[in-house]
């Protein structure tokens, strides 16, 4: 019996390793809600600050995930926490998306980390999150986020219907921007 007992403390000792290996590779990237915020962090100037909001408020419309409804993008993003994307169905309605909430920026000396909307979902409005769902974290400011966060989003071409922001959520196509 000491014998199965010393086995178990070695295979959880195994597993706990395991996790650990295999945990994603971070990259350094800075998150603010605000300009303001980015600016009064400390080595980074105002042309940067507005700079990078403005590469990520260029890309918010492309790259955030879109509703059929409204009510289907607020049960993910909370009351008041939608708004009509420039794009429009097949059939000519309203597409609806999350607010941006903020924005990532990406290594400050030519590391892969993107500039890219952030946004904070219903159900953890506290972390910010990614466009594609990744979450990178509540921190304001410097910080290290998994490298698939960091990656350069990808332009969102359909719909979600309720079931969760991410990867639970059911898509359709939708037209073009207009």
């Amino acid at each position: 019996m000491k014998r199965s007992g010393k086995i178990a403390l070695v295979m959880m000792g195994t597993s706990a390793l395991t996790l650990t290996a295999c945990e994603e590779p971070k990259t350094d990237a800075a998150i603010f809600e605000t300009v303001e915020q980015c600016v009064a962090e400390q080595g980074l100037t105002s042309d940067q600050c507005y700079g990078e909001f403005d590469a990520a408020k260029a890309q918010h419309a492309e790259v955030a995930p879109k509703y059929a409804s409204r009510a289907d993008c607020e049960a993910d993003f909370g009351a008041e926490g939608c708004e009509v994307s420039p794009y429009r169905t097949n059939a000519g309605g309203s597409v609806f998306m999350p607010l941006m909430a903020g924005f990532m920026m990406g290594q400050m000396m030519g590391g892969r980390a993107y500039t890219q909307p952030l946004y904070r979902s219903r159900d953890d409005s506290k972390s910010f999150r990614t466009a594609d769902n990744r979450t990178v974290g509540n921190k304001i400011g410097r910080t290290q986020v998994a490298e698939r966060a960091a990656a350069r989003p990808a332009q969102k071409l359909y719909t979600q219907q309720r079931g969760g922001f991410g990867a639970r959520a059911r898509a359709t196509g939708f037209g073009g921007g207009g």
